[in-house]
């Protein structure tokens, strides 16, 4: 990748797995944006000047699941989220739902217990490298 340090909005509302993948993260030079909720997660890309990427689960706390916040992101009205990349990790998969995510604009669909941080981390580095290229 580049020498530009990409930050990624991580929506994960279980404390000890949003502090794994902070960590992994950082150790490969990402920034790292936090939070536990739909709430959360829009107020960070409203604040912040740059979110390059998203790792969002679909169960969260709080008002809304990982469907609602995709849907706000990729909606027609919402010019500065559409073309971000949305990577959900989530603990279950039916193929309805994956179908669901992937119709509103999701770039992968991975469940937690079949895939290792690391080979997310790849995919997300990929698709960023793919971006930088075009």
């Amino acid at each position: 990748m580049s020498d530009r340090k990409y930050v990624v909005l991580v929506v994960e509302d279980e404390k000890p797995l949003l502090e794994a993948i902070r960590l992994k993260l950082e150790k490969m030079n990402f920034g790292v944006v936090e939070a536990r909720t739909i709430e959360e997660a829009k107020d960070c890309m409203l604040n912040l000047d740059k979110i390059d990427v998203v790792w969002l689960d679909h169960y969260l706390i709080g008002k809304g699941n990982g469907l609602d916040f995709i849907a706000w992101c990729k909606d027609e009205n919402n010019m500065k989220y559409r073309e971000v990349p949305i990577f959900v990790v989530s603990n279950t998969a039916s193929p309805d739902k994956i179908e669901t995510y992937m119709n509103l604009g999701a770039s992968k669909y991975f469940i937690k217990s079949n895939n290792k941080l690391e080979d997310i981390i790849n995919e997300i580095s990929k698709t960023l490298l793919l971006g930088e290229s075009k």
